[in-house]
């Protein structure tokens, strides 16, 4: 929603104020899609040719974001850490063994299958899965565990937030495309030069719609989208961190409970379930579940 207000009062405050101030909009309207299409082709052509195939996919993918925000809500993660709970205490209480079936078959899981939403996020259960296949390897060292789990974590937020680079990349190349554009605008003009001032004007006009538009793009839009996008992965990033502080905790010896609070502690505060709010979804899980 703020981004749509954001929009709106980006192109009011600047068109308005320059109609305003007493500029007339022939120009800009007559000049706009030959310098769009100059601009903007060569910005989605850099794009192209800067950005594997992969990259390009995600970022077409992705950028719905800017408007619907992170995938994960607060039920989410609340069933995030009923997930982690249940796992780590059918770990504390029957051991290893009883937990081998869950990790290896997570689709026919009874834990697993409790949570749909994060069933369908593949590197979340195959985070889980691996970290605690790990542990039934007796790589018990919490400090291992925790550096495997964090070049994990790195890598995969590094992949995931490549559409936000690319983004911004093509933000910061957009000024000077527009001055690509504005240079082959006066070049016609120089090719003109014996034509009436009127006519000369027009054509300096229809130029610098080319700089205007190649820097209005790049910070009213396309940087703007960019960070929101980096934001979103930032936050959605946050997820997967709860899973290593909670298993990670776990490895030290922390009952299921504490170890779950302690995850709790880095749900985004928006998201963050109260300690009773969290108790009561635990109580909640049956007992023959695991």
């Amino acid at each position: 929603m703020f981004q749509i207000i954001g929009i709106i009062v980006v192109f009011v405050m600047v068109f308005g104020g320059f109609s305003l101030a007493g500029g007339h909009f022939d120009v800009i309207l007559k000049a706009m899609p030959f310098e769009m299409m100059m601009i903007g082709g060569a910005a989605v052509g850099a794009f192209l040719i800067g950005n594997k195939p992969k990259t390009v996919m995600k970022t077409l993918g992705d950028f719905a974001k800017i408007f619907t925000g992170p995938k994960w809500k607060a039920q989410d993660y609340t069933d995030l850490l009923s997930l982690l709970f249940l796992l780590t205490k059918t770990m504390k209480t029957k051991g290893v063994i009883a937990l081998e079936s869950h990790i290896e078959n997570p689709k026919d899981s009874a834990i697993f299958t409790r949570y749909p939403r994060i069933m369908k996020d593949h590197f979340a259960v195959d985070f889980i899965c691996d970290t605690l296949r790990m542990m039934t390897m007796n790589l018990e060292d919490p400090h291992q565990v925790e550096d495997a789990m964090e070049k994990q974590l790195e890598k995969h937020h590094h992949e995931a937030a490549d559409p936000a680079h690319a983004m911004q990349t093509m933000a910061d190349g957009l000024p000077a495309l527009g001055i690509v554009a504005a240079v082959l605008g006066v070049i016609k003009t120089m090719g003109a030069i014996e034509s009436p001032p009127a006519i000369l004007g027009g054509y300096i006009g229809g130029a610098l719609v080319g700089t205007f538009l190649g820097v209005f793009i790049a910070y009213g839009f396309v940087g703007p989208f960019a960070a929101y996008m980096q934001a979103v992965y930032d936050e959605e990033h946050s997820f997967y961190k709860i899973i290593q502080d909670v298993l990670v905790a776990h490895l030290h010896g922390n009952a299921a409970q504490i170890s779950v609070e302690i995850g709790r502690g880095g749900v985004p505060s928006k998201m963050q379930p109260s300690f009773a709010e969290l108790e009561t979804a635990l109580d909640q899980i049956p007992s023959e579940v695991g």
